[in-house]
């Protein structure tokens, strides 16, 4: 995304969150690319034989941004921070339905038992990561806003500390504990289910 749109996108939240329905539509195409590098950056890690294809995401996730048109948006880094929440909520949903479906509702002749424990693992890991950074944000809700920034976001330390309005060095450092934090939650998640 150009520098120079920052500023347009800015404008165009912020007219969009006073109830300006057109900004969205000049918005859009300003966000796609970035929309686009969100949703792929989550499909990416998921299994091959997942039916939710790139572009699904991205619309589901638009479905959901819609509905946020009352927030005080404060910049574009805000609006992706929001906009990959959104994503992550969609996957850790499929996810978790798919957990569900395979307790007999899901059959499927599977003749390579690898591929389907690979798919099963990615979604178990993927809604312990969610349970693990719920559970971090309930003690420290700003270094799961920090994970959630960084990591499924996509956002620089710049962009985390302006989002968050705190200082760059302590972005860095919620970074470190909240992953340390993170690691040490979904260990003792898989030794309490194994």
């Amino acid at each position: 995304m150009r520098g120079e749109s920052h500023g347009e996108i800015t404008e165009l939240l912020l007219a969009w969150s006073s109830g300006e329905v057109s900004a969205l539509d000049k918005l859009i195409p300003l966000v796609y690319a970035e929309l686009h590098r969100l949703a792929h950056r989550y499909m990416r890690d998921q299994p091959v034989t997942h039916t939710l294809q790139t572009s699904a995401l991205i619309n589901e996730a638009y479905l959901r941004l819609i509905d946020c048109s009352r927030v005080r948006w404060q910049d574009r880094a805000h609006f992706l921070a929001v906009a990959a929440r959104a994503m992550r909520r969609i996957l850790v949903d499929y996810a978790r339905s798919r957990k569900s479906l395979r307790r007999g509702g899901d059959y499927q002749r599977i003749s390579l038992e690898a591929v389907a424990t690979l798919h099963q693992a990615r979604s178990t890991n993927l809604v312990e990561l969610d349970e693990a950074l719920g559970t971090l944000a309930i003690t420290f809700p700003r270094k799961a806003q920090v994970i959630e920034l960084r990591f499924f976001g996509g956002l620089s330390v710049q962009e985390t500390a302006a989002v968050l309005d705190v200082s760059e060095d302590t972005v860095l450092r919620d970074w470190k504990l909240a992953r340390v934090r993170l690691y040490h939650a979904m260990k003792r998640g898989h030794e309490h289910a194994g």
